[in-house]
């Protein structure tokens, strides 16, 4: 086990830890028509060991998502290593260069938050990492590597707080994972996730929520995402009382909605953001039915290639479809 992940993480990011490990399933085969596409790409990139890049809001789920590409790929008998990138040290990543005798180095590793590493260790990284010219020969002998990032990592190269060649090494996959605002239909299956987790860890009973309660889970906009909902199913079983519980989570919640739009939409904003969901359904179903094979997808919807693409980095799904490497065939 390598250093870091010992030393990276305090006791409530090693809950995410555990947590991460059991609700993967849960989060990630989820109901939403949005998450359908991102486990079709997970389920495309377990089967190489091309380094990744995770891209989402924070809590949205990145570190569930990294296990559970490793949980299908067939490094999956080997150790799944969360690492936190703001603790490490250069010597907490030289562990990550290929070493067949060493379980570790044959399993996979998640690096929360790239643009926190130091310059030291963006370098060991550098090292750690397959070089392209590689062609995945001896890569089954070092580590598998899943980076996370909330930030706009464009904008910490131009800072100069993230080296360029780093950043283009490990964004050839870019996956972004939708915000919980944007797949609202999975937050019953994760608000009943976490209420039965809770409860089995309080040694309580599975609250039965009212209606009332779970209208207002299902409008709240969630900024904090599935971390945020796991929160508040935390409190309901841990104070064992809905009435008391959402006492106090009903007022926060309806402050933290207010402070993040203002409380106010306007009848155009609802109209538009209407018809920018209904453009993004139509392209997802059309992407699917071609196996996301772009060009058949664009002349189902008839329009350009070119400008599907532009669609397709509009509603943040310019990471997903054919894998580096290969080519889309019309």
């Amino acid at each position: 086990m390598l250093r870091g992940f010992e030393s990276g993480f305090n006791e409530r990011e090693g809950d995410g830890i555990a947590m991460a490990a059991e609700a993967r399933l849960k989060f990630i085969e989820a109901a939403s028509a949005s998450m359908h596409p991102v486990e079709a790409v997970m389920r495309e990139l377990a089967q190489s060991d091309v380094p990744v890049l995770l891209l989402a809001e924070p809590g949205a789920g990145k570190m569930a998502a990294a296990q559970r590409i490793h949980d299908l790929s067939r490094r999956r008998a080997c150790p799944f290593q969360p690492l936190l990138c703001a603790t490490l040290r250069p010597e907490d990543l030289a562990g990550l260069e290929a070493n067949g005798n060493d379980p570790a180095s044959r399993g996979t590793v998640y690096l929360e938050e790239l643009a926190d590493l130091n310059a030291d260790c963006q370098a060991g990284l550098m090292k750690a990492l397959p070089k392209a010219e590689e062609n995945g020969a001896g890569t089954a002998a070092r580590a598998r590597m899943i980076c996370g990032s909330a930030r706009d990592l464009e904008v910490e190269v131009k800072a100069g707080r993230l080296r360029e060649d780093l950043y283009y090494r490990i964004s050839g996959v870019c996956l972004r994972l939708p915000p919980l605002r944007q797949r609202k239909e999975d937050i019953p299956l994760l608000l009943e996730h976490f209420l039965r987790k809770y409860a089995r860890d309080f040694h309580r009973s599975v609250p039965s929520l009212s209606a009332d309660t779970q209208h207002l889970f299902q409008d709240y906009s969630w900024p904090g995402n599935v971390r945020e909902l796991e929160d508040a199913a935390k409190v309901l079983v841990a104070l064992g009382d809905e009435n008391v519980a959402m006492g106090g989570l009903r007022a926060l919640l309806h402050k933290r909605d207010v402070g993040a739009n203002g409380g106010r939409t306007s009848l155009k904003e609802a109209a538009r953001a209407a018809s920018r969901e209904a453009e993004k359904e139509l392209i997802l179903k059309a992407l699917t039915r071609t196996r996301w094979n772009r060009r058949r997808a664009a002349e189902e919807l008839q329009i350009s290639y070119k400008a599907l693409l532009y669609k397709l980095k509009q509603i943040g799904y310019e990471g997903y479809g054919t894998p580096q490497g290969s080519a889309e065939k019309v």
